[in-house]
């Protein structure tokens, strides 16, 4: 019987996937929670959406504080609003394919979820020709098979050191604590621009970052962007 990993390159074979070539022309499935360089950096990541008001006043917030970070996107959210896709583009800012209908993938097959994640960048791409998408995170973090196929389609795995829980929103005051809290150089931080209500995590974000400038952290995207 074939390894896994055999069968996941033999699905992007057939459907046409060419990742971009690394050190070894391949790119890895290992998952990425680690952001770049040394020290006291992070990267800062946001989920689900685009999700209008919510995304485009967290690029606002982003964009005052000279500030780069990642966009996990949600296909369905994508073909709802792709002007919202095209302002994150157009600010610089890194995108990630988070599956078109955030549905579990360990449920499916590899071949399942290679056509999941093409249907996504494509959707992506039709918002934004040419998009750079550089990474892939499973939703709910229920990797099953998706990582090794992610990678066979050129997209590294992207994972998270924590989650500051805003997907039930429980104040802003708490999720600035909960930032300042738990962070540790090189994390990457998971937050939350869409599936909902985000503006709690909008203004915890604005509060945030210039505290932890003050204290000479540098913002960094995660390692293998």
């Amino acid at each position: 019987m074939r390894s896994l990993v055999t069968m996941v390159a033999a699905v992007g074979l057939l459907l046409g996937a060419a990742a971009p070539a690394g050190a070894h022309g391949r790119v890895s499935p290992d998952i990425v929670d680690t952001a770049s360089g040394r020290g006291n950096v992070v990267s800062l990541t946001f989920d689900d959406g685009p999700n209008p008001p919510d995304t485009p006043a967290l690029l606002d917030v982003l964009r005052r504080h000279r500030v780069k970070a990642v966009f996990c996107l949600w296909g369905d959210h994508v073909v709802a609003h792709p002007e919202v896709v095209r302002a994150i583009a157009r600010a610089g800012h890194t995108l990630c394919n988070h599956s078109m209908h955030h549905d579990d993938l360990t449920a499916l097959t590899p071949e399942q979820i290679a056509a999941d994640l093409r249907a996504t960048s494509a959707a992506i791409r039709r918002a934004v020709p040419h998009a750079r998408i550089p990474f892939f995170r499973a939703p709910y973090g229920a990797w099953g098979a998706s990582a090794d196929v992610a990678a066979s389609l050129g997209m590294r795995p992207l994972g998270w050191r924590y989650d500051i829980a805003d997907w039930e929103p429980p104040g802003t005051d708490v999720l600035v604590q909960r930032l300042l809290d738990r962070l540790t150089p090189g994390a990457v931080v998971l937050a939350h621009d869409g599936g909902g209500d985000r503006s709690q995590t909008v203004a915890a974000v604005d509060r945030v970052i210039p505290v932890l400038k003050a204290q000479r952290w540098r913002f960094t995207l995660p390692r293998g962007c």
